[in-house]
């Protein structure tokens, strides 16, 4: 099915490790998915740890290798708020840092996102972070490059904004 896919959507739930051993547990998964995202430019969004596995490392219950499709790695939040908790639950404001990419265009500019996370993407090309939101310190919202584009935030629990960046992320030919 990926292989003939016009749209592929990784969804996330739970522990970068464990979601990476599910897909290796695929037989041919992650070569379907190579194939169709990197090799036909099939547009890709990842959501929570389905963006996270976009990143070359992850550092969740130990060391996991992650996709590699965005370099940096993936590691523990750490608010410097104390009174902040982790796991990071809840809404908060996204800061749009790149609003023209087409999967973002007509969100508002400052875009409720709901959270449920505790490790976030550290890019190491700042250029791959479109939009960030502030739990105790700078942390990676949305990233993206070529066709793919990911957000930490869930935009299925987003409400009207959410499912207008999903209708995007439908419509979107890149």
């Amino acid at each position: 099915m990926v292989r003939r896919a016009d749209h592929v959507v990784l969804p996330g739930v739970g522990a970068f490790a464990d979601c990476m051993r599910g897909l290796n547990d695929v037989p041919g998964m992650q070569e379907a998915l190579k194939e169709a995202v990197l090799g036909r430019g099939v547009p890709f969004l990842g959501i929570c740890v389905g963006m996270q596995l976009m990143a070359e490392r992850g550092f969740e219950h130990g060391l996991a290798q992650g996709l590699g499709w965005i370099p940096g790695d993936v590691v523990p939040l750490a608010p410097t708020d104390a009174a902040l908790k982790v796991p990071h639950m809840g809404w908060n404001n996204l800061v749009m840092l790149r609003g023209d990419h087409p999967v973002l265009a007509g969100l508002p500019e400052s875009m409720h996102g709901y959270f449920v996370h505790s490790y976030q993407l550290q890019c190491a090309d700042p250029g791959h972070r479109l939009a960030t939101v502030d739990y105790g310190g700078d942390v990676t919202a949305v990233i993206g490059r070529d066709n793919l584009i990911g957000t930490q935030f869930h935009p299925e629990k987003s409400q009207a904004a959410g499912l207008h960046l999903i209708a995007n992320f439908l419509g979107w030919r890149p």
